[in-house]
């Protein structure tokens, strides 16, 4: 029997993260996602483990051959959507991805900005970054639309002199200081292990 959960995370991959967790814990599986949509089967508590990942920046050749490298590790993955732009035919530009990645569209890489990665659980951590220079990368790929996002709200707020620029202005913030926050951390880490 199915269970079937309706949420939207966005760019909180954190939280996403730790409620699939959550729900592993408490006996459910991953089978199915969509915009809204998390639907689970029942399972052994503890079975499994989850992690998210951005991959927005990738190019849809990128962003599948990542995916299959993970399946043939063994991993589940689900692609998901990081936004809940509900048209059909959309287009997005995406100046901080990579080249073929930097025009998003319907057969491209639109809606499919996150993996979600299934694992069973064997007792250890599940971490798909696990190297300094790999978490750097990482976070600062995951700063970039966050950037571009909070300097074309500024402009556009100053321009239009509008204050709903400025709200969005600051949400694009939160994503950005907290990369940024990621970022520092890493950085007294490896300074630490330095020595």
């Amino acid at each position: 029997m199915s269970k079937k959960c309706y949420r939207f995370y966005g760019g909180l991959l954190v939280s996403q993260e730790k409620w699939l967790n959550k729900m592993a814990e408490n006996g459910y599986k991953l089978i199915r996602t969509g915009k809204l949509l998390y639907e689970f089967e029942q399972c052994t508590p503890k079975q499994y483990q989850y992690c998210v990942d951005f991959v927005g920046q990738k190019s849809k050749e990128s962003a599948d051959d990542y995916a299959q490298f993970l399946e043939g590790l063994g991993y589940c993955v689900f692609f998901k959507n990081i936004n809940l732009d509900w048209n059909v035919g959309k287009v997005e530009l995406r100046p901080w991805a990579e080249p073929g990645g930097r025009l998003a569209t319907n057969s491209t890489t639109y809606n499919r900005e996150l993996l979600i990665v299934e694992k069973e659980n064997d007792g250890t951590p599940f971490e798909l970054h696990t190297t300094y220079e790999d978490k750097v990368t990482y976070y600062k790929q995951m700063r970039k639309p966050s950037a571009f996002l909070f300097l074309l709200s500024v402009i556009l707020g100053i321009v239009m002199q509008a204050w709903p620029w400025g709200i969005f202005a600051v949400v694009s913030a939160i994503g950005l200081i907290s990369c940024q926050i990621e970022l520092r951390q890493l950085n007294k880490q490896s300074k630490i292990k330095e020595w």
